[in-house]
């Protein structure tokens, strides 16, 4: 979808200029942020929502991509496009706009309020903590499933998809650490643990190692294996969006003293991990399709938004000391960039064959099944694959600095 043409704010003129400032030595993560920025002079307009204010988990996942951009000397000029956007939807009371409703249940509205922390820590405006716990409220309500996990949405009972994990984890994380009373923190911190390691025995596949795209409680979905409650394949985004919870989830608690995190737990699965992904890389171009478990059927693709998510993962967990392979780290990335990532004409950097969306049930009645995912929609750009490519590019710089 192109992007319609606003009359250019003064944030948006400064944009323009030092993207053309842009030489060959930019970072690559600089030259994405900006790219996106010009593409869509307002955030409002990310994702295809032509201006609507829309609380949801795409706009939210690339604007914490752009402000962790953010240079104090300007050349990545994103706190005030990211503000303007999350002033826009949360008001002076700190209420959250958007469509936003707690009852909900929606593990993705979780996602945005990643962002408030960086607001609050950077302006102190009390709105920002207000949204913050309102958000934190939602989790401590979130229905569970009898084993304690916790539904990916209302409309989904019973449901762990590996998605939710990307969603609600780290800002659970995150809240935890800076905002719990410290006499509280092991047992939320033992909750976290705990909703990685039953989706990773629930959705595990023995015969792949791979992780299934979700798992029923109930076992009663039409999507889901009677026996197992599993969903039918391995998605690469699902994937993809739990590894990114990993290595955030472990970056946030390798800065927490104050209580035992059990974070040993989530290295040992993101290992578990990695060692699965490796084997069902596609021999020739060392990356991934869009259905994990299936890279030799017909129709299959490399798809784009579930290798910058893999690229970040693993060079995070370099960058962490969890993983030690930081050779393997850096040529993935160069290969994912090899493949997914081009300039147009206008100098903009893009991302290319991005799955837009899947899921499972719902109105749309998706089945998991391999032709489901293979017939989705692909387009480039997409903020789901944007925001990844950002923070793979910035932990290649940092293994490059090592």
């Amino acid at each position: 979808m192109g992007s319609v043409r606003q009359p250019l704010s003064a944030t948006a003129l400064l944009i323009a200029m030092v993207l053309t400032a842009c030489t060959a030595k930019t970072p690559l993560y600089k030259e994405v942020a900006l790219s996106e920025m010009q593409r869509w002079p307002e955030a409002s307009y990310i994702d295809g929502q032509q201006g609507r204010l829309k609380w949801n988990y795409t706009t939210g996942l690339e604007l914490k991509a752009l402000l962790d951009c953010c240079e104090k000397d300007g050349s990545v000029p994103s706190l005030e496009y990211v503000k303007a956007w999350y002033d826009a939807v949360i008001d002076s009371t700190g209420a959250i706009g958007g469509g936003y409703k707690k009852s909900n249940y929606s593990l993705d509205h979780i996602c945005p309020g990643r962002t408030l922390f960086d607001l609050y820590a950077i302006t102190g405006k009390d709105k920002y903590r207000t949204a913050i716990d309102s958000l934190y409220v939602q989790l401590q309500e979130q229905p569970r499933t009898p084993e304690g996990g916790f539904w990916h949405k209302k409309i989904y009972p019973d449901q762990m998809w590996l998605d939710g994990l990307y969603m609600a984890m780290p800002f659970y994380a995150q809240y935890t650490r800076d905002f719990v009373a410290d006499s509280l923190k092991a047992a939320n911190y033992a909750d976290i643990v705990h909703q990685f390691s039953l989706a990773y025995e629930r959705c595990y596949d023995a015969v792949t190692g791979l992780l299934r795209h979700a798992w029923d409680s109930s076992h009663q979905m039409f999507w889901c294996d009677p026996a197992t409650g599993q969903s039918k394949h391995a998605w690469g985004r699902a994937l993809g969006w739990y590894c990114m919870a990993l290595v955030d989830v472990i970056g946030i608690m390798d800065s927490e003293t104050a209580a035992e995190t059990g974070k040993e737990n989530l290295e040992t699965i993101l290992l578990n991990v990695f060692e699965a992904l490796k084997k069902y890389a596609d021999p020739e171009t060392g990356l991934w399709y869009q259905v994990l478990d299936c890279p030799e059927r017909e129709g299959n693709y490399l798809e784009a938004t579930c290798n910058a998510m893999f690229s970040y993962a693993f060079s995070k967990a370099v960058n962490l000391g969890v993983y030690d392979d930081a050779a393997y780290a850096g040529e993935l990335y160069e290969k994912m960039i090899a493949q997914f990532v081009s300039r147009d004409e206008q100098g903009l950097v893009n991302l290319n064959d991005c799955c837009e969306v899947a899921g499972l049930g719902g109105k749309q009645n998706r089945s998991g099944d391999y032709d489901y995912y293979i017939h989705e929609p692909v387009r480039a750009n997409d903020p789901k694959g944007i925001g990844p490519l950002i923070w793979a590019a910035r932990e290649y710089e940092f293994i490059n600095k090592r």
